[in-house]
């Protein structure tokens, strides 16, 4: 049994009703749904207040500037934990009897860093100490939403996603100071790499996908670090990608192709959308027997800017070239 089905969903969605896109999720994707995710609704839905909702025994709240660490629950956190719960009665509600791979979603440790701010208005990337507070505080939670995830629907073989845009960035030292004039220090890779090693670990018992949607996904210390799979925006590889993807392909890590846009737009036929990875594949060298079992295809990114019924035309249009990629290989 893969842990992985052929197309599945990067994790947000337009809109602001929980079992309408519960219900394109689990519809769309009878074989990998996911857990969807919707920012519309506003702080405590986006992404970093989601997962700042999750942690445990750190707080965080809104302020202009964006999510500030506090030291006590407030209305945010309240909030964000709500609708996480609205998220899953509705997923539980379209899941019955369901059995298979389920897709979760939170922010990894890197991107949180850098998107949370201390008191002093800083990013926790400032502090390496509070770095490793949060990535400690972000594992526990992580490791009571599988759990709560996992008792909701028994018969999910759970797969979790970890968000990390802002990981190239972090590496490089490109992440700005809150004044925007400097930026922080590049972090050491080394670091990076033990802290996602430790963060991925919580999900012993399954297979942890980490996503980026930016440039020059680092796919060697992804796989170092212990990600079973790597999720990406396909347009933006480049030939020079080529060596690191083979490697990866060749020691069983999934890809998970990002070929169909996140905003709305004329689509090509399925298999236009992903002649790219038999481009790649062939370049590669590989087998093509190897492309349905390392690929999983997905929208780019997230589909938050799209109308819903881009939204909803992309995931039917992601299984269908999923289902190019599996029936023509050559």
């Amino acid at each position: 049994m893969s842990d992985f089905g052929p197309a599945t969903g990067v994790g947000s969605l337009p809109g602001t009703d929980a079992r309408e896109a519960a219900k394109t999720a689990t519809g769309s994707f009878e074989d990998f749904p996911f857990l969807p995710e919707l920012p519309a609704r506003g702080p405590g839905a986006d992404m970093i207040g989601r997962t700042a909702g999750l942690l445990v025994e750190l707080y965080a709240r809104v302020e202009p500037s964006g999510w500030r660490l506090g030291d006590r629950p407030g209305r945010d956190t309240r909030r964000a934990r709500s609708w996480l719960g609205e998220d899953l009665d509705a997923l539980e509600e379209f899941t019955q009897e369901y059995a298979g791979p389920l897709k979760v979603q939170a922010v990894g440790p890197w991107t949180l860093a850098a998107a949370l701010e201390l008191r002093n208005g800083e990013s926790a990337l400032s502090d390496l100490g509070a770095c490793r507070d949060l990535a400690a505080s972000l594992t526990e939670g992580l490791r009571l939403h599988l759990a709560e995830t996992q008792r909701r629907i028994p018969g999910a073989r759970l797969v979790l996603q970890l968000d990390e845009p802002s990981l190239t960035a972090v590496l490089r030292g490109q992440v700005k100071t809150a004044s925007g004039y400097r930026t922080h220090r590049a972090v050491d890779r080394q670091l990076v790499e033990s802290t996602l090693r430790d963060v991925l670990g919580v999900h012993a018992d399954g297979p942890v996908v980490v996503h980026s949607c930016a440039p020059d996904v680092p796919f060697a210390l992804l796989r170092r670090a212990g990600a079973a799979a790597v999720s990406f925006d396909f347009s933006l590889l480049t030939e020079r990608d080529d060596d690191v993807i083979g490697e990866a392909v060749e020691a069983g890590t999934r890809l998970f192709a990002g070929v169909v846009p996140g905003t709305d737009t004329a689509l090509s036929d399925p298999a236009g959308s992903v002649m790219g990875v038999r481009t790649l594949w062939r370049r590669l060298g590989l087998r093509p027997g190897l492309l349905a079992e390392s690929v999983t295809v997905t929208p780019a990114c997230g589909l938050a800017g799209a109308s819903p019924a881009y939204a909803r035309q992309a995931l039917t249009h992601c299984v269908r070239a999923a289902r190019s990629l599996a029936d023509n290989p050559e």
